[in-house]
């Protein structure tokens, strides 16, 4: 199948101006993708998209969405499909938050509200966004899991996070057998250490340098270092990568 030169990657909690998401969307808008930014914070989803199509000449679409939320989800799916972009022929799970409180600390509340959004977030997104790429036959699923799922935290975030992102791996492992028959693949990307919000605000250099002594190439990863990898796994050129979870940290585990 010729992989389609119109086509909409629909990227989840992508609206941060210094995350994952939002280096991700620039990349994938420079290569000719148009985006749809799907944010709890639905004017800065809508001023991200704006940005990214003035600054690409792409078509692009803000919306706001509570991934945890099953009728937020659909109706910020349907929105995008009801817009003038393309079909969605990439999905990308990048919403998520951190859980730094240690497990005797940690409360029922807190734990459920980590896995809501890590994991059924993931779960309820793309199960959404599915119906249509099954329908056209074709589709890529990237969801991000973390280094702290196979060393279990040591970075920043502990076991609720971990957990979770621990879940990722195995949810992408068991959905790309049900949809490699509809050509469609899923697959998982973990990276280590790298400079976000998520790490509880911004790295000092002080931080940094701590959390570079055991990895190999001696920094912490940027958000392009990220975003190069996840670009690479919804484009043309990865068709038959599918149940892979892609660890990259610097060397900081070698798996």
């Amino acid at each position: 199948m010729t992989f389609p030169t119109e086509r909409t990657a629909v990227l989840t909690g992508a609206a941060s101006a210094r995350g994952i998401g939002r280096a991700t969307a620039d990349r994938l808008a420079r290569d000719g993708w148009s985006i749809a930014i799907l944010d709890i914070d639905g004017a800065a989803a809508e001023e991200a998209a704006a940005d990214i199509a003035q600054r690409h000449g792409v078509q692009t679409v803000g919306v706001a969405a509570d991934v945890s939320d099953q009728a937020s989800v659909d109706a910020a799916i349907t929105a995008v499909e009801a817009s003038a972009v393309p079909p969605i022929v990439a999905l990308v799970n990048l919403a998520g938050i951190s859980s730094p409180t240690e497990f005797m600390q940690e409360t029922k509340e807190a734990w459920d509200r980590v896995f809501a959004v890590n994991m059924t977030g993931t779960f309820l997104v793309t199960q959404r966004a599915l119906h249509g790429m099954i329908e056209r036959k074709l589709g890529r699923v990237v969801s991000i899991s973390s280094i702290s799922a196979q060393r279990g935290g040591g970075t920043y975030s502990k076991v609720a996070y971990s957990a979770s992102k621990a879940g990722i791996i195995g949810f992408t492992r068991a959905l790309a057998r049900e949809m490699g028959e509809h050509n469609i693949t899923v697959n998982a990307v973990s990276p280590g250490p790298v400079d976000t919000d998520i790490m509880g605000g911004t790295l000092t250099d002080e931080r940094k340098q701590d959390m570079s002594k055991d990895i190999l190439m001696g920094r912490v990863g940027t958000v392009d270092d990220i975003a190069a990898l996840i670009c690479f796994l919804v484009g043309p050129d990865a068709g038959y990568i599918t149940a892979a979870t892609y660890d990259i940290n610097g060397g900081l585990q070698i798996s």
